[in-house]
């Protein structure tokens, strides 16, 4: 008799909704579900989860507490002390979220970062599958990243590795500096050039108006001169911050996501551009767009190793 491939299970810890998905052993969905996430409240989030989880082993047919269970999160846990901190979602932040659900559902539970769960989803059997090395990045309303060689995720002594969006913007222009102001106190970092809202807010500085990351984009496809402008700015930061990426990690493969990972050109221009900031002759990078989309950070939870 051949050896027993229970589910693995993964679980999206959202501000406004809760999903939860089953895999079987080659990644192949069994079950998906979304619940609203209850806000302000941690004894309810916990309680939500785990009815999640039972719901899922009962539709499956398995017994309880037998299949591995990974969480992806807005956020860290704080080396030492293991509580969460970071996470949007406030009421989560100085819990023991691990401990707490481990002792609800019977069993370890592993929890990540949601980047990084992005990152370890299109490494596992995404757009990164078979690469030793694979950086994925999340272009959204906030700027991301998380790191996977050979299967797992590097999350680095302080639990911080892959968050290239706080540091500051490589090889600035005079008209850079010192950048825009971001929220963690610093100015200049990468999340305020390249985010959705960066983005919108570079073509306002140069433009006026009030036009967001979509409709630029839109605009640039049908020719407008000026959204063209304020996307080829967009590629050449992308392109420096990318490479000092490549400088330090070397990956086979860079994976985009997010909203702005739908921007077509991006994907010719950028390798173009990162040349001249890469310290090789030349650069064997790939860079790729993300195959499973939203769905990469519950999957990529299932993934986790407990």
């Amino acid at each position: 008799m051949g050896p027993v491939h229970l589910p693995r299970i993964g679980v999206d810890l959202g501000g406004t909704k809760i999903e939860i998905v089953a895999l079987d052993s080659v990644g192949a969905e069994l079950v998906r579900e979304r619940v609203i996430a209850p806000r302000d409240d941690y004894g309810a989030t916990l309680a939500a989860i785990a009815a999640l989880v039972a719901g899922v082993e009962r539709q499956l047919g398995i017994a309880p507490g037998s299949a591995s269970v990974g969480v992806g999160t807005p956020g860290s846990l704080a080396p030492g002390t293991g509580l969460l901190r970071g996470s949007n979602s406030v009421w989560l932040n100085g819990r023991r979220i691990r401990e707490d659900l481990a002792a609800r559902l019977g069993r370890p539970v592993a929890i990540a970062n949601d980047a990084n769960c992005f990152a370890l989803s299109e490494a596992a059997d995404g757009a990164g599958a078979g690469a030793s090395v694979v950086f994925g990045v999340i272009l959204g309303t906030g700027v991301g990243g998380g790191l996977v060689v050979n299967g797992r995720v590097l999350e680095g002594r302080n639990r911080i590795a892959g968050e290239w969006g706080h540091n500051p913007l490589p090889w600035t222009a005079e008209d850079e500096r010192p950048g825009p102001a971001c929220y963690c106190g610093l100015a200049g970092c990468i999340e305020t050039f390249l985010s959705g809202p960066a983005l919108a807010a570079d073509h306002a500085r140069a433009n006026g108006g009030t036009a967001d990351a979509a409709t630029i984009v839109a605009r640039a496809d049908a020719g407008e001169a000026t959204c063209q402008r304020t996307l080829e700015r967009y590629e050449s930061r992308l392109a420096r911050a990318l490479a000092h990426v490549i400088n330090i990690v070397d990956p086979d493969v860079i994976v985009l996501g997010g909203g702005l990972s739908n921007v077509d050109r991006l994907y010719a221009n950028v390798p173009r551009l990162w040349d001249a900031w890469v310290f090789a002759d030349t650069v064997a990078t790939r860079l790729v767009r993300h195959r499973h989309g939203d769905s990469s950070g519950v999957r990529g939870a299932a993934w986790l190793r407990p």
